[in-house]
């Protein structure tokens, strides 16, 4: 969702509140002695604001969380993947471009087939695992290798450890989302605070309208946001692949 089509639907939602605020006072106009009778319904807005206040702080620092917690994964995966790539230099020389070849290959694979994957959450397959296990294959000590060149096979299988631990990672997080349970609070929640606006008597029919027209846009941008946040590799808001392109540019 871009961002043009995110402020149309907040001022979609706001002038929609603002527009049935004057209908209600068109065909329920405040009386004279309704105002006393408010502090009932005023405690329990109060109320739902603070409950509804609560669940929307939980959806927020879920969804943050998972997608601070993805791209600190696509991070520390590309940078493995670089020193792996950097390790090939002290290799020797038969091995050294097969290293550099299958990180590169791997790196293509992820930005270009399995990022379009994760931002509509589709399976990403064994074509991945495949390329970093060629590149395992690639970087592996053989019994004839001196001791310096043995030792530096091992360096770089210990990199290809944190690759692979960051790409299950990257996988998991790619296929988190907020839970249903907390999806239908926040948009009953919403709906209730908004309906307690109507429930007031408020004389100032300006005031009652720019009231309801700042919660409900307030709450729209909110929602919208922990949407966004809530696919963590989306086009919006989600981790890029920056990383990867940054230590792998197209030669």
């Amino acid at each position: 969702m871009a961002l043009l089509e995110t402020l149309v639907i907040v001022l979609g939602v706001a002038l929609a509140s603002a527009l049935a605020v004057v209908v209600k006072t068109k065909l329920f106009p405040a009386k004279e002695d309704e105002e006393p009778r408010e502090d009932v319904a005023e405690y329990i807005a109060m109320m739902v604001s603070v409950l509804y206040a609560v669940v929307l702080g939980l959806c927020l620092v879920s969804v943050w969380d998972n997608r601070a917690s993805a791209a600190d994964h696509v991070q520390a995966e590309a940078s493995a993947l670089h020193q792996t790539y950097l390790l090939a230099d002290v290799l020797p020389a038969d091995r050294r471009q097969p290293v550099r070849d299958a990180a590169r290959a791997y790196a293509t694979h992820v930005v270009d087939v399995e990022w379009p994957r994760m931002a509509e959450r589709e399976p990403l397959g064994q074509t991945g695992w495949q390329l970093l296990e060629r590149l395992r294959a690639a970087g592996e000590a053989r019994a004839s290798d001196p001791m310096p060149d043995q030792l530096t096979a091992q360096e770089v299988l210990a990199q290809l450890g944190y690759v692979d631990e960051a790409r299950r990672g990257r996988e998991a997080a790619a296929q988190e989302q907020l839970s249903p349970v907390l999806w239908a609070g926040l948009l009953l929640g919403g709906a209730l605070t908004l309906a307690f606006m109507f429930l007031f008597g408020i004389r100032r029919n300006f005031t009652h309208v720019v009231m309801v027209m700042g919660l409900s846009g307030f709450i729209a941008f909110t929602v919208l946001l922990i949407h966004q946040l809530d696919a963590p590799f989306g086009a919006l808001l989600g981790a890029t692949a920056e990383p990867f392109t940054r230590y792998f540019a197209p030669a």
